[in-house]
């Protein structure tokens, strides 16, 4: 191996850790509009991680929200604009984080398969089969582009595969034996990986211990009496603002004497963000812990009311650094739905001079992985009257325009770059 190769795993320090890839190398050419990334080692890297290479550099491509051409007729793998190599490398992180680590021993020993459209890892390490989230964009760019046939593994990666096998039997990648290299179990293996949610995760375990430590403090500011007593004054303080801000569709919470844990954890989030000086310093464990204490953090009406209230003028720009805990929270399309539609409310009513930003809030969120391809289209194309009126919901829609033509653009130059295969 080339002494210039970097674990495939960059967060396992174990020097005889055996998977092993060479660092991205970038060159950037032309000037102005028509600048440009070249990946110029991206076949030997992919083969590496036994993928395509065309489904990293459409990874780059979604991340990055820039063009890129995934079949190339000279092997010149080009990224529109200008990205230097780490920058890419930390991108390809998130990419073998999400499509090619085995989800259980950490291992890159996985290979694909596509069965009822749905893209499994079939780890060889551990024999666990996974599914890999198919909300990605990239997971609707390979199921587009499905040309093995259901359920065949690409080509590519038995070859890879075959070519590590030969590499251990003749022992020039280390210690075979090593399982704290191998597994992922040692010290190493816990550590967060990057562009995933274990960091939110490992922040929301500490702080729940914390919080079970202070239990017995009087003045504990994440304690909540939820006693009846306390439910109902709570009710009456409750600003009616907010009563008419927080709409729920078919709320069937037991809130006929009080506020429903939907108006409460709203309520919460608006005057904790009074008193630390502006919804920006909310952070996300607290809401994530707070949600979870209400037991309404798998709700689907619990986007609603995030949509309405972890967000100021500055939501096109806040997304992203929401973006770890609003993935943990949307796990169905019922729950894009909903975040939608507090999106829908916070901006149409409660913020209207937002309404003009609509194009670039969707683009967050289609960007960051949170609402899918087709969610994004159907809700586009739609007025709803359920979240707002139908007036302020076309409003709404019409701002949508640009974007859902943006969309719709893109997957058109997908196609016509197929064609020209």
């Amino acid at each position: 191996m080339a002494p210039n190769n970097i674990n495939i795993r960059r967060d396992v320090t174990d020097p005889f850790y055996r998977y092993k890839m060479e660092p991205l190398q970038s060159k950037i050419e032309g000037k102005g509009n028509g600048i440009k990334t070249v990946v110029v080692n991206l076949n030997s890297v992919a083969q590496s991680l036994s993928r395509p290479p065309a489904y990293v550099i459409k990874y780059f491509g979604f991340e990055l929200g820039a063009q890129a051409n995934a079949k190339p007729t000279d092997d010149r793998w080009i990224i529109n604009g200008a990205h230097d190599a780490r920058k890419l490398q930390d991108y390809l992180d998130g990419f073998i984080s999400k499509f090619v680590l085995c989800k259980k021993c950490k291992n890159p020993e996985t290979d694909v398969s596509i069965k009822d459209e749905k893209i499994i890892l079939d780890c060889k390490a551990c024999g666990q089969r996974t599914d890999v989230d198919p909300r990605l964009k990239l997971s609707t760019f390979i199921l587009r582009n499905n040309t093995s046939g259901k359920g065949k593994k690409d080509k590519a990666s038995k070859k890879a595969r075959r070519e590590r096998k030969k590499e251990e039997t003749n022992g020039e990648n280390g210690s075979p034996g090593d399982s704290n290299s191998d597994n992922g179990d040692g010290e190493n293996g816990d550590a967060p990986e990057a562009h995933s949610d274990d960091e939110l995760t490992r922040r929301i375990k500490s702080a729940a211990q914390d919080i079970e430590a202070d239990d017995e403090i009087e003045d504990d500011n994440w304690a909540v009496d939820v006693s009846e007593e306390a439910v109902k004054a709570r009710a009456k303080e409750l600003p009616d603002d907010l009563k008419r801000t927080l709409v729920l569709e078919d709320v069937d919470d037991e809130g006929a004497d009080g506020p429903s844990a939907y108006d409460e954890l709203g309520s919460w989030i608006i005057s904790t963000a009074e008193e630390k000086g502006g919804v920006s310093k909310v952070e996300d464990v607290e809401i994530y812990l707070k949600a979870k204490e209400y037991g309404i953090e798998s709700k689907h009406k619990t986007l609603a009311v995030l949509a309405q209230t972890i967000f100021d003028d500055k939501i096109a720009k806040q997304i992203e650094g929401r973006a770890p805990m609003l993935k943990k929270l949307i796990t169905s399309e019922r729950h894009e739905k909903a975040f939608l539609g507090g999106t829908e409310r916070f901006v149409g009513k409660d913020r209207p001079q937002l309404i003009s930003q609509v194009p670039a809030i969707l683009l967050a969120y289609y960007q960051n992985d949170l609402i899918s391809e087709e969610t994004l289209k159907a809700w586009c194309s739609k007025a709803s009257k359920k979240y707002v009126d139908s007036a302020t919901s076309k409003k709404v829609r019409k701002a949508a325009e640009p974007f859902l033509q943006w969309l719709e653009s893109a997957e058109s130059d997908e196609e016509s770059e197929e064609d020209d295969e």
